[in-house]
Formats: structure tokens, C-alpha cells, sequence
């Protein structure tokens, strides 16, 4: 299928990412591949082409169809196989790697991401991911570069936990007045800047909210009761879990106080 999507014009490159490619996945996960293109890719030829290997047809989302971030792709069963096709700019690929070398990121408003889609995102699927078809070898220069986890992005994602306790700050006055769906709002966003900053410390990727709690905890000198914790925040979500997620925050962040960082991502 890999070699089929190439052969569509616009499509320069094709990855294998998701739990397939980070060997985490359960017999019944679907297979994400990640379509990269330049300029405008040939919506009718991929539509074809879904239409071919499923059997049936097939709507295929263009440029913008799934939102700013996700982009567009489709879901497809090849076999009663779910098999995503996610389309990614490889021009805007390229640059949010070159802002993530000089330490600049965003986080940006996404559906499905409801703590939003954040930058380093794009250079992280490509890192994690397995390059399956690049007749140029575009995927896989850029995959090179990516052995090396830029010490800027590191360092702005590990000073990012400061809104992790402004959040626990915000929570804090709402939670007198029972007003749960802010304190919860605010208590998963600390949560999820501190997984970001976790795994920044650790010089390794963390590309979206799924898993990420699980995951942030495994890393090292996470406090052994993180997950724990976090999960009694959240089911709280009154006076006491306010204060519960704001010693949290002063644990983590007295972890990355520690600059030294282990090293995950072979850079």
C-alpha cells in the first residue's frame, strides 16, 4: 500500500507510526500511516486508490478537512483491518522541526486533541515512526536528524510546567464554589504540561494526551506515586485534589530542576 500511496502525486513519503510503530500496540490496533506530501496531493487519485484496497468507497478529508493539526486522511478496512491515512505537510513538517531546533513551539486548537495539538508533535511522529515508502529519501534524512533531541526545545518544554502551577493556582479558586468542570479543565492541563515536560527532560518525544500519563510516569525519577495521584485529582476535583494535584506539580517540577536528564532518544 506504501509503494500504491507514492505512486499518487503529491505524496512524497509514507510512514508507519501509532502503537504499531512503537511496539505498544494490542492485536486489534489499527495501522496509521502517515501520508507526506508537498503542495496540493491528488485527492481523486487517493480516493481511487481507498476505494481500490477497501473494496468500497471511501471519503478522503484534503488538506484542512480534519483541522489545522490532524490535517485530513481517511479511515479505512482492508481485510476488516482499520488502517488511517493521515495526510502531513512535509514543507510544514520541515518547519516546525527547524522552529523546534531553536526552541519555539505551539500548541494549537484541534479536534480530538482536547489539550491541544502541541508542535513537536510532527518531528515526533517522524522520529518514532518507520519510514515504509521515501523514493527520495526525503523521510529519511529528516529521520537522521531527529537522532539529536534539540537542548532548546528541551529546555523550553521543561520550563513550560510554570503554567502547570498557574493552572493548580486557577483551580484553586474555583474550587470553593463546586465549579468542577474548571477545576477539571484546569487540573488536566497541568497534568498534561507536566507529561510534556517529563518526557522533554528525558529527551524524548510525547505526541499527543493518549498514553502520555502512563507513559511520563515510566520515565525516570518520575515520583513513583505520579499516575496515582493524578488519578485521585481528577476524581476529586474539590479543595483536597486541588492540593493534591498542586504537590504534584512542586514534585515534578523539583525533578526537572535537575538538568542533568537522562538521555532516551539516542541524542
Amino acid at each position: 500500500m506504501a509503494e500504491q500511496l507514492v505512486a499518487v502525486s503529491g505524496i512524497h513519503a509514507v510512514v508507519l507510526g501509532g502503537s504499531r510503530a512503537r511496539g505498544t500496540h494490542r492485536p486489534d490496533s489499527d495501522w496509521d500511516l502517515g501520508l507526506y506530501y508537498r503542495g496540493v496531493p491528488d485527492l481523486a487519485a487517493l480516493s481511487a486508490l481507498a476505494r481500490e484496497v477497501q473494496g468500497s468507497p471511501v471519503e478522503v478529508a484534503g488538506p484542512g478537512g480534519w483541522g489545522p493539526w490532524v490535517d485530513g486522511g481517511a479511515w479505512l478496512r482492508v481485510d476488516g483491518t482499520p488502517v488511517d491515512w493521515i495526510l502531513r505537510d512535509l514543507d510544514r513538517v520541515e518547519a516546525v522541526w527547524a522552529d523546534c531546533r531553536q526552541g519555539r513551539y505551539e500548541v494549537g486548537v484541534q479536534p480530538g486533541h482536547p489539550l491541544g495539538f502541541w508542535s513537536p508533535a510532527y518531528p515526533g511522529e517522524v522520529a518514532l515512526g518507520h519510514v515504509l515508502a521515501d523514493p527520495e529519501q526525503e523521510l529519511t534524512g529528516l529521520k537522521a536528524e531527529l537522532d539529536t533531541y534539540p537542548e532548546p526545545l528541551r529546555k523550553a518544554l521543561t520550563d513550560a510546567a510554570w503554567e502547570a502551577e498557574f493552572s493548580v493556582a486557577s483551580a484553586r479558586k474555583s474550587a470553593p464554589s463546586g465549579d468542577r468542570l474548571h477545576v477539571s479543565l484546569c487540573l488536566s492541563r497541568a497534568f498534561g504540561i507536566l507529561a510534556q515536560s517529563l518526557h522533554a527532560h528525558h529527551r524524548t518525544w510525547c505526541l499527543n494526551e493518549k498514553g502520555a500519563l502512563a507513559a511520563a510516569a515510566a520515565l525516570p525519577d518520575t515520583p513513583a506515586d505520579f499516575a496515582d495521584r493524578v488519578g485521585e485529582a481528577l476524581c476529586g476535583l474539590d479543595a483536597a485534589a486541588v492540593e493534591t494535584a498542586a504537590g504534584v506539580v512542586a514534585d515534578v517540577r523539583a525533578v526537572l530542576a535537575d538538568t542533568t536528564g537522562e538521555d532516551l532518544a539516542g541524542g
